[in-house]
């Protein structure tokens, strides 16, 4: 994907872009995808999106769908900023991947290495028989230490405060994926989630939580950097990502989409920039987990950098092997929500057979509580992206549909 065909679609505020026959899509199947996210808008159960699909390195549909705030008439456009939420997470494991080809530690190092307040962790299980009804769990050793493989593929034992320690998560203020409106450093926030019981043993059970959020606070400590700077420098900079960011610039206010809910049949506008902490809090907090911002733009060539093999426009940010090793299985079945298996920052697909939906053997992605979701496609040299701010999401399921109306658009 060259910098200039980006940058030329990232200013141009139009409806649709891009060649999609030239790069083996029909443009009427793809009607039926532009269908589908108009009824969306058109049935007022969401406020806009945009659908972005890449293949072979270039844009090849670049769409988009009523508004990024229906309120003050403002349309969707190609430049429009989005909240990644968990998308944050494919970021912040390059960023870790990169260190690792530095040769700065081994995957199966432990994190207490670098993070002492991870030595001799417990693990909070269900009390025995015939305990109180006060006792809410016991705790027992961890078999072994966190890795940093664990962190990488969510087999630590971190979830977001869920599980049977759930009140002391709460007390200790560790509930919850949301870090924009903290007050402190992410160093101070893993250091006091360090000394809670984890919710599975390390390398024995998939647990989605914090583990991306500890990854931040471990490139920090292992590159001299903060996390924001490190992105910005390492990865934002090289690739041309101009737009992606922890917090807002001010100046970019006016490109932030809103976030919309639905709920009981209606859709209601929650965050706008009068109260979000992306652009009004306190700018302290970098969670490597879910706090990027970024647009359909910067985040395609971030994808594309993996998509290439961890090069674009020839910067490298990482070697093909080490690509490769990221979107192969790490979980061995523990991994059952969307595809059975889960690399090093995202879901992978080892057989289409099951979530029985349209997809290729070696894909792998990730969504966004906020309702994005994007895959890389090898096989078929594509990426796809589609982008809204939908949260509570009524029951919509766009996000996933999305992808079988990708596919079944491509014939060739």
């Amino acid at each position: 994907m060259a910098c200039a065909a980006i940058s030329a679609v990232s200013t141009v505020r139009a409806d649709k872009l891009g060649n999609p026959e030239a790069h083996g899509f029909s443009r009427e199947r793809l009607k039926r995808l532009d269908a589908a996210v108009q009824a969306a808008v058109d049935e007022k159960k969401m406020a806009g999106g945009i659908v972005y699909l890449a293949r072979d390195g270039e844009v090849a549909y670049l769409s988009t769908y009523g508004n990024r705030d229906t309120e003050a008439g403002q349309p969707m456009t190609t430049d429009t900023i989005f909240r990644l939420a968990s998308m944050s997470k494919a970021v912040t494991s390059v960023a870790v991947m990169m260190l690792y080809e530095e040769g700065r530690f081994m995957l199966n190092d432990p994190i207490e290495k670098f993070i002492p307040a991870f030595k001799d962790p417990v693990v909070a299980v269900a009390p025995p028989p015939g305990s109180p009804a006060s006792v809410k769990f016991v705790t027992v050793p961890a078999k072994r230490s966190i890795t940093i493989r664990h962190l990488l593929s969510h087999q630590a034992g971190l979830t977001y405060g869920d599980g049977f320690a759930a009140a002391e998560y709460e007390k200790a203020k560790c509930t919850g994926w949301y870090l924009a409106d903290r007050e402190e450093t992410i160093g101070a926030f893993v250091d006091r989630l360090a000394k809670l019981p984890l919710h599975g043993q390390p390398g024995e059970s998939w647990d989605y939580g914090y583990a991306t959020d500890v990854l931040g606070r471990f490139v920090e400590v292992v590159s001299g950097m903060p996390l924001d700077r490190f992105i910005e420098e390492r990865i934002c900079r090289p690739l041309g990502m101009k737009d992606t960011s922890f917090f807002l610039p001010p100046e970019k206010a006016e490109r932030f989409a809103s976030v919309y809910g639905a709920s009981g049949g209606k859709l209601t506008r929650i965050e706008t920039n009068e109260n979000t902490a992306y652009l009004k809090g306190p700018r302290a907090c970098f969670g490597g987990g879910a706090g990027l911002l970024s647009t359909v733009g910067d985040y395609g060539r971030f994808l594309q950098m993996l998509a290439n093999g961890g090069e674009l426009d020839g910067v490298r940010l990482l070697a093909p092997k080490t690509v490769e090793l990221m979107h192969v299985n790490h979980t061995e079945g523990r991994y059952v929500w969307d595809t059975n298996a889960f690399g090093l920052g995202f879901w992978v697909m080892t057989n289409p057979a099951q979530p029985g939906e349209l997809a290729s053997v070696g894909s792998y992605g990730w969504g966004s509580a906020y309702f994005p979701q994007y895959f890389i496609d090898p096989k078929e040299r594509l990426v796809g992206i589609f982008m809204a701010q939908l949260m509570p999401t009524g029951g919509l399921d766009l996000d996933q549909r999305y992808k079988v109306l990708t596919y079944q658009a491509l014939i060739r």
